[in-house]
């Protein structure tokens, strides 16, 4: 098992957790209060530092519930925590509803942070890159 260095960075930060067994995410939880009127977007603290382990990335995700119930998403999503950072994890909110304010209270989750592995690569320029079935087909493109 890999571990993941936390730091409370506030007293009355919570140390995430995964909700069930086997999830991917660990729930981060605001730290500060914050009300997001219609179209409105806030960066959110939440009182936490992470070491993310090198050779791995750390990505902030929106909450499904959140998304679902009250049109809150994340701006940048995911948003990066690249392994050298050290400062604080904060989340960049957007109410997408139109028409009802929503208000972040302290402690609750807001995002989710799932740790992925990211292998180096090298970069080689071609003049020319392989065939795929694909090939330069973009957005819909497999759409019937």
């Amino acid at each position: 098992m890999i571990e993941l260095a936390i730091r409370r960075l506030r007293e009355d930060a919570i140390i995430p957790e995964r909700a069930y067994a086997g999830d991917a995410g660990f729930d981060l939880a605001a730290c500060e209060r914050v009300e997001l009127e219609p179209g409105e977007r806030a960066t959110v603290g939440t009182g936490l530092a992470v070491a993310i382990p090198e050779g791995y990335a750390g990505f902030v995700q929106p909450r499904s519930g959140l998304a679902a119930r009250h049109g809150i998403t994340i701006v940048n999503t995911p948003g990066l925590v690249d392994s050298g950072y050290r400062g604080e994890l904060r989340v960049i909110l957007l109410n997408t509803d139109s028409r009802e304010a929503f208000i972040i209270e302290r402690g609750m989750r807001i995002a989710q942070l799932v740790v992925v592995p990211t292998p180096e690569f090298e970069l080689l320029e071609v003049d020319e890159l392989p065939e795929s079935e694909r090939g330069v087909r973009g957005f819909g493109s497999s759409a019937v």
